[in-house]
């Protein structure tokens, strides 16, 4: 796969989807290759916010120990990774949407990656660029699992595609705010 087909992921069904459904790479190999770094990267972002310029998180953020917030984030994304690919592959049987455990766990573990890329902002202690960047994540993150839906499902439907977009989406951004509150206690 080249870069290029990797960024018409969220675009089309079409477009790198299928390359990336003949690899079928292990889901251990995703895990190892992309999601365990791509998940340290917002608590290390945390963690380097918060020493540098906790103001961005509110008064008596800069007493907190950033190491135990970034440890518990890390853990929760873990977990949020493993439940997240459940949820897709239960939710799209509840859709009769025909999808294997290997690539639900496969757009468990790509769907996030706008957003695990997003921390980056954290760089510039900015809380409107921060809300735009992660606005824009979010969406690219809805616009993969929408696509990936449509490409590796077995079959092609837009509005059950886009009813499981909502109830994934939604079940992350419960996720993804308590996140937030545990980082932010």
């Amino acid at each position: 796969m080249t870069l290029m087909s990797l960024a018409k992921l969220p675009l089309s069904a079409e477009e790198g989807w299928p390359a990336l459904a003949r690899l079928k790479p292990g889901i251990l190999k995703v895990f190892l290759l992309l999601v365990l770094p791509l998940s340290m990267l917002p608590p290390v972002m945390l963690y380097h916010a918060g020493l540098n310029h906790p103001e961005v998180f509110g008064p008596g953020a800069s007493g907190r120990n950033w190491v135990i917030v970034g440890t518990v984030f890390f853990l929760a994304e873990l977990a949020t990774f493993l439940l997240m690919g459940w949820l897709i592959k239960q939710v799209g049987q509840t859709y009769s949407l025909v999808i294997d455990y290997h690539d639900a766990y496969l757009l468990a573990a790509i769907a996030p990656v706008p957003l695990w890329l997003s921390s980056l902002g954290l760089l510039i202690p900015n809380l409107l660029f921060n809300a735009t960047v992660s606005a824009v994540a979010l969406g690219l993150s809805c616009a993969l699992l929408y696509q990936g839906l449509q490409a590796l499902g077995r079959k092609r439907d837009a509005v059950v595609a886009g009813g499981i977009v909502q109830i994934v989406i939604g079940a992350g951004l419960i996720a993804w705010a308590l996140l937030l509150v545990l980082a932010l206690l």
